[in-house]
C-alpha cells in the first residue's frame, strides 16, 4: 500500500517537473524570438555581390511609334480633290462654325485641345460665311490656304471601318391605341449623370449614368426592365406612341427620326440621353444566336427578319441593354452631337477622342455598291459604336434610299483631318481604352 502511494507521489512530481520544464522552455523560446532574430531571416536579406564583369554594349531600341499619328500632306494628295463638289459641304461647315459663336477664344477645340483653340477657327469661319453657296473655287482656296490636311493612322494602320446611318421614319399618335402601342420616352426624372468636371476627374473617364437607390448611385435599369415595366411612364414622359417595335428599335440605333402623326403632321424626334448601359448591335446579336448567317447582318436583312419573327424579335431586341430617351426637335435637323443640324452625305459621326467636332475631313472610301464617296465632310456627330482613331459613320439622310445605303454600308477606308495652319499640329497621342 505504501509502495503504491510512493509510486503515485513520484509520478505526480515527475509530471509537475515536466510541465514546469516545458513551460520554462516555451518562455525561453518566446524571449529568444523577441530579442534574437532567427538566422534564417538574416540570411535572406544578405546579398552576394557578384564579381565585376565586362560591360555589354548598349542595346539600341527602335524609337517607339505613337498608336495614333497625324501626318501632314499636301491637298493635291487627297483623292478627288479637284473633282469633288466641295461646295455641297458648305452648309455643314457653316453649321459647325455656328457652334463656336459665344465661346471664348481661349477655349480648347477637341479633346486635350487637339484642334487648337476657338481663336484658331475665327478667321476661317468668317471667310466661310462670306462665300456664296456654290463657290467651290473659293472653298478650295480657303481649305488649301488656311488649313493643313493630316493623314490619320492608328496602331491598326491607315484604314478603318466606315458604316452608315440615316434618319428613321415612324408612324405615331399622341394616344395609345391597339395600333399605336410602342412608347418613345423622354428623359426620366430619376436618371442621374455624374459631372466629371465638378469632381475634377480625368476627361478620359467615360460619362457615368445611373439612379439613386437610398444613398448609393447604382446603374440605371437596362432595356429589358424598362420595356417590361408597365409603370415606367410614371418616371419618364411618353412623347409619342408608334405602331412598329422594329421601327422603334431602329430609331434607338440611329438616334434621330421623323414621326408622321395620325393627323398627317410630321415631327422630328432626336436623342436626349441613354441609360448608361453598353450598346449591343441587333445584327451582331442575331448572328451570334445563329438565326442569321454570315453576310446576312445588313440592317435591311435584320429588319426583315425581325418583322417576320415578331415573337422572337422582342427577346433578341431586349438583349441590347442600352435604351435611348428622346426629345422633340421642332427646328432644322436632325441634330448631331455638336448640337447643330446634320447635312445628308456631308456629315460624319466620329470618335471625338481623336477627331474634334466641327472639323473638316476628307474621305477616301466607297459606298456599299462600290461607288466612290471621296470628298469633303464635317465631323458633326458621334455614336456608341463609333470607337477608334480611324472610324466613321456616314450620314445618308432620310427615306428608303438612305436606309438602303446606310443599312448595307460596311466599308474599309481612311480620312484626312483639316486643321487651321495656326494650330501647331495635333499631338501624337496613344489610343484610349474603350
Amino acid at each position: 500500500m505504501k509502495n503504491n502511494r510512493l509510486s503515485l507521489l513520484l509520478k505526480s512530481q515527475i509530471t509537475a517537473y515536466a510541465v514546469a520544464s516545458f513551460f520554462g522552455f516555451s518562455v525561453g523560446l518566446l524571449v529568444a524570438a523577441q530579442f534574437f532574430p532567427t538566422k534564417i531571416e538574416r540570411v535572406e536579406i544578405v546579398k552576394t555581390i557578384p564579381a565585376p564583369s565586362p560591360t555589354p554594349p548598349p542595346i539600341v531600341e527602335p524609337e517607339a511609334k505613337p498608336e495614333v499619328s497625324y501626318s501632314p500632306v499636301d491637298v493635291d494628295q487627297l483623292p478627288g480633290w479637284t473633282t469633288d463638289s466641295v461646295a455641297d459641304a458648305l452648309p455643314a461647315l457653316r453649321n459647325a462654325c455656328s457652334a463656336l459663336e459665344g465661346r471664348s477664344d481661349t477655349e480648347a477645340v477637341g479633346r486635350n485641345g487637339i484642334g487648337g483653340t476657338v481663336a484658331d477657327w475665327r478667321t476661317p469661319c468668317v471667310l466661310l460665311g462670306q462665300l456664296v453657296s456654290n463657290d467651290a473655287t473659293g472653298l478650295r482656296a480657303i481649305l488649301s490656304d488656311l488649313f493643313v490636311p493630316y493623314a490619320v493612322s492608328s496602331s491598326g494602320g491607315v484604314t478603318g471601318k466606315f458604316t452608315g446611318y440615316y434618319e428613321a421614319s415612324l408612324n405615331g399618335s399622341n394616344i395609345r391605341t391597339d395600333k399605336y402601342f410602342v412608347p418613345l420616352y423622354g428623359l426620366p426624372k430619376d436618371i442621374v449623370e455624374l459631372d466629371t468636371r465638378s469632381f475634377d476627374l480625368s476627361a478620359d473617364i467615360p460619362s457615368l449614368v445611373g439612379q439613386v437607390n437610398g444613398r448609393r448611385l447604382v446603374p440605371y435599369d437596362e432595356r429589358r426592365v424598362i420595356e417590361r415595366d408597365q409603370s415606367f411612364s410614371e418616371r419618364a414622359e411618353v412623347l409619342v406612341w408608334v405602331d412598329d417595335p422594329v421601327d422603334a428599335h431602329l430609331l434607338h440605333i440611329q438616334g434621330s427620326g421623323r414621326v408622321t402623326m395620325d393627323d398627317g403632321m410630321e415631327r422630328r424626334i432626336g436623342y436626349a440621353g441613354n441609360n448608361g448601359r453598353r450598346f449591343r448591335g441587333i445584327g451582331g446579336i442575331l448572328l451570334s444566336a445563329g438565326v442569321l448567317g454570315p453576310g446576312q447582318g445588313s440592317m435591311p436583312s435584320v429588319a426583315n427578319w425581325l418583322r417576320d419573327n415578331p415573337e422572337q424579335a422582342q427577346r433578341y431586341m431586349e438583349d441590347n441593354p442600352r435604351f435611348i430617351f428622346f426629345r422633340w426637335n421642332d427646328g432644322p435637323g436632325p441634330l448631331g452631337a455638336l448640337g447643330v443640324p446634320l447635312e445628308p452625305r456631308r456629315s460624319l459621326a466620329v470618335d471625338p477622342r481623336y477627331i474634334p467636332y466641327g472639323s473638316p475631313l476628307w474621305l477616301d472610301v466607297d459606298d456599299p455598291d462600290g461607288q466612290s464617296l471621296d470628298g469633303l465632310v464635317v465631323a458633326l456627330d458621334t455614336g456608341s459604336a463609333i470607337r477608334g482613331a480611324v472610324r466613321g459613320d456616314y450620314f445618308w439622310g432620310a427615306g428608303p434610299a438612305a436606309f438602303a445605303k446606310a443599312g448595307r454600308m460596311n466599308s474599309r477606308g481612311r480620312y484626312y483631318l483639316f486643321l487651321p495652319r495656326s494650330v501647331a499640329g495635333p499631338s501624337q497621342i496613344g489610343e484610349k481604352p474603350l
